[in-house]
């Protein structure tokens, strides 16, 4: 029986059904979960897409991390469940103090959409495991609050303890304080990044890479983390 992993659609998801072909194209069982619902369905692990939940209505995030799904999620994430919350869901997970800190508006004022090389800093999460640390990965980022903030005693923390997963590699898209793309709660079970790594999980439809246009598949790696952990559990 494969995984069966949760994707959550919020009014106002983009990403919903891209991040369920990830999961399905990982191996696992995609499962559709919607923001009113008051129970996870039995699902084994969650995915919070990117979008604009609630149209990004007074402050991105805000207003979705008091849905009733999002209540049922911090619960179970503090049993273990694995949550991986992508751009929106990103800023969601931070809104509902799954992970420290915050997003802002990049620092530039623009939305920005264009591939993006990070470099995996923690490899023992369970969404990246199935990375080398020090790996160079390119998936693609697109935002326009993607600005990664808090104090200098939370970013010392986050050095610390190993709690900063991605970085950005090259210029910085979006002013993220200490170049910072994603981070994990303590117990590495919740994960949020700003990069798309839905988008970059099939040959034919992710960025570019030598010798092979728009074939990059780095992001499938996070699913397949995933999925590993839920199989060796």
């Amino acid at each position: 029986m494969s995984s069966r992993i949760g994707v959550v659609t919020f009014p106002g998801s983009l990403d919903d059904r891209d991040a369920q072909r990830a999961v399905r194209l990982a191996g696992g069982e995609p499962v559709a979960l919607w923001h009113a619902d008051t129970d996870l369905a039995g699902v084994e692990a969650v995915v919070l897409p990117g979008g604009f939940s609630y149209g990004d209505y007074l402050r991105a995030g805000a207003i979705a991390s008091h849905s009733p799904i999002v209540r049922e999620i911090v619960t179970a994430a503090g049993r273990g469940l694995p949550v991986l919350g992508i751009c929106n869901g990103f800023q969601i997970l931070c809104e509902a103090h799954l992970l420290p800190g915050a997003l802002i508006r990049n620092d530039h004022q623009r939305f920005l959409c264009r591939d993006q090389q990070l470099e995996v800093t923690n490899a023992a999460t369970a969404w990246t495991n199935q990375f080398a640390p020090g790996q160079q990965i390119t998936i693609p980022l697109k935002n326009g609050e993607g600005g990664f903030v808090a104090d200098d005693a939370t970013l010392d923390r986050l050095e610390g303890e190993g709690q900063v997963v991605f970085r950005y590699l090259g210029s910085n898209p979006n002013g993220s304080l200490r170049d910072i793309a994603g981070v994990t709660n303590e117990a590495g079970n919740v994960v949020g990044l700003m990069p798309h790594p839905e988008h970059a999980v099939q040959q034919g439809y992710g960025p570019d890479v030598a010798g092979a246009p728009r074939s990059g598949t780095d992001g499938l790696g996070l699913f397949a983390s995933a999925i590993r952990s839920l199989v060796s559990a």
